[in-house]
């Protein structure tokens, strides 16, 4: 009797599980423009908005959409070996890193000055600490875009909790829905 009890629980946990993301599925969808969709993004891993990246390939290169200072700052070719979104996009597969600041990558867009919000003024600058990287594949695995979540901070231990595996779930069911996003084709 006890494990049908557990059994008929994790089942209605396995069914509100799908219904958030159907319902997170839905919201997303709902997205008009990159902003909209990584506003939305940031708020469902709760990071802020310039902790959200959304690169489109075009030609070779991840061209960033958003956060909008890095639009300008230049574009990554995808064969670079020190770019993590280069790697994501060549292989094709997500990855998540609680100890960022330990792995090779490439820092040049981290220096760019990112717009201070309200809520955080000084910490926008903060050393990029976990990061969730995904890429945005079509129906037939053509790559179309790497979308990336970050928590910032000083030290790990400020910049929010470590990345779970739900989450770079979450984030491969988001990208997901951003291939059938218009401004991604």
């Amino acid at each position: 009797m006890q494990a049908k009890t557990n059994s008929s629980q994790s089942g209605g946990a396995a069914a509100a599980a799908r219904a958030s993301n159907t319902s997170v599925e839905h919201v997303l969808g709902l997205c008009e423009t990159p902003q909209q969709f990584c506003a939305a993004l940031a708020k469902l891993f709760g990071v802020r908005p310039t902790e959200v990246a959304l690169m489109r390939l075009q030609r070779g290169l991840l061209s960033f959409l958003h956060p909008e200072q890095l639009k300008t700052a230049g574009s990554i070719p995808v064969s670079s070996s020190s770019a993590v979104a280069a790697h994501t996009a060549s292989t094709k597969k997500t990855e998540l890193f609680n100890s960022f600041v330990k792995v090779k990558h490439a820092s040049i867009f981290e220096s760019v000055k990112l717009a201070a919000s309200e809520d955080a003024p000084s910490a926008e600058q903060n050393t990029i600490q976990k990061l969730m990287s995904a890429p945005v594949l079509d129906p037939q695995r053509k790559v179309l875009g790497v979308v990336q979540v970050c928590r910032k901070g000083f030290d790990p231990g400020n910049a929010g909790p470590d990345f779970s595996l739900d989450d770079l779930q979450q984030l491969e069911l988001s990208a997901k829905v951003l291939a059938n996003l218009a401004f991604m084709k």
